[in-house]
């Protein structure tokens, strides 16, 4: 079987990189098997910035009410009145906004550097070739996306995602970031090969020892090997580089019951790198929200091993209120157990009724306005 993926001849991202290029233009596509996957070089940049008097806000989870949005979306129509529309710059000047709607923070969904053009799918009545526009296939764990920033600049990305943090929390929001360490864009054995594929493929993913096929548990084609200690390390020195370089204030991971598989695809009932999150200093005050599911039909809502720091993505409040809004019978008992924090489900775990993340609709299926309409 072929385990090893390797080509002395391909330069490969360097998956610890904090900036890459390649990626700079939103949209623009490049002829080839790969287009723009095959130019991502690694860059090096001034890690220098001036916070000021900035610092951790350390709302309790207790009281945070969270915004999820999308940073090219939030302020790319010219209804924003956006003056850097689409971009980081852009969130930081929607503040009075954000303000004025009462949120505590705001989940910035997948910021880290991805490929827009990496899909094959067309508008059905234009033949318009779409794009991946949420950004759920990682070119990087650490990278700021590049398009994101005003000047369209790999290094600008990391000066402009600090001046938004910073912004943010002079303005008393903190910032939580949607993380994708379950799979990456390297797809299945018909993706593209950029970083982890080349470097150490049976390492970094998880395999069918005895035909090299990729295990899809994330439903993007390949899962990545979480509790390898390299793994491990990997995605803990992202986590600790986001808090500790970039002051964000929380994760919301992607799929988060990946992490909780062993090598072989087996759900671990202590897996080592949840532990490792929940117990390490570094995040001892960072917001850790699990969404408590995968693509293979684990599903873990108010048993996700929690260590009594990981809150989860409250799919059943979601489902249970949608069901009493549109009148489905005998759900009276089941909206008070929800309003009450779900005591059904977390009580037994030594969690708080703050440990559910209570929402009505996010970026998976109707919006709001779909919903009850």
């Amino acid at each position: 079987p072929e385990l090893v993926r390797c080509d002395r001849r391909q330069v490969l991202v360097d998956p610890y990189g904090k900036a890459v290029s390649g990626l700079e233009e939103w949209g623009a596509r490049e002829e080839g098997p790969n287009g723009r996957l095959d130019r991502l070089r690694s860059r090096v940049v001034d890690e220098e910035f001036d916070w000021g008097h900035e610092h951790p806000l350390n709302i309790p989870l207790a009281d945070s009410i969270i915004y999820e949005t999308h940073v090219r979306g939030f302020t790319r129509h010219p209804t924003s009145g956006a003056a850097h529309p689409g971009t980081f710059r852009g969130v930081a000047e929607k503040i009075p906004y954000l303000q004025e709607l009462g949120v505590t923070a705001v989940e910035l969904m997948p910021v880290t550097e991805f490929d827009e053009t990496d899909v094959e799918f067309r508008n059905p009545d234009t033949g318009e070739l779409l794009r991946n526009y949420w950004g759920y296939q990682p070119a990087s764990f650490f990278a700021p996306k590049a398009s994101y920033a005003g000047d369209g600049g790999p290094a600008a990305a990391v000066r402009e995602f600090r001046e938004m943090v910073k912004a943010l929390h002079e303005a008393g929001i903190e910032v939580i970031l949607d993380m994708v360490f379950n799979h990456t864009g390297e797809g299945d054995e018909r993706g593209p090969t950029f970083c982890w594929r080349g470097l150490d493929n049976p390492t970094y993913y998880l395999l069918e020892p005895e035909t090299g096929r990729y295990l899809n548990y994330s439903g993007c084609g390949n899962t990545m090997n979480c509790n390898h200690p390299v793994v491990r390390h990997q995605i803990l020195s992202a986590l600790r580089y986001w808090v500790t370089e970039m002051h964000v204030d929380g994760f919301r991971f992607d799929l988060a019951s990946i992490l909780g598989r062993g090598r072989d695809g087996e759900v671990l009932p202590n897996p080592p790198i949840l532990e490792a999150i929940a117990a390490d200093p570094v995040m001892a005050h960072v917001k850790l929200i699990a969404e408590a599911w995968d693509a293979a039909g684990l599903y873990q809502v108010g048993s996700f091993p929690s260590w009594g720091r990981w809150a989860e993505w409250n799919g059943l409040f979601r489902d249970d209120v949608r069901r009493f809004a549109k009148s489905d019978p005998g759900l009276t008992r089941l909206l008070a157990t929800r309003l009450a924090g779900s005591p059904d489900l977390y009580r037994g775990s030594g969690r708080a009724p703050w440990h559910s993340i209570n929402f009505v609709t996010c970026h998976d299926g109707f919006t709001l306005n779909d919903l009850v309409s």
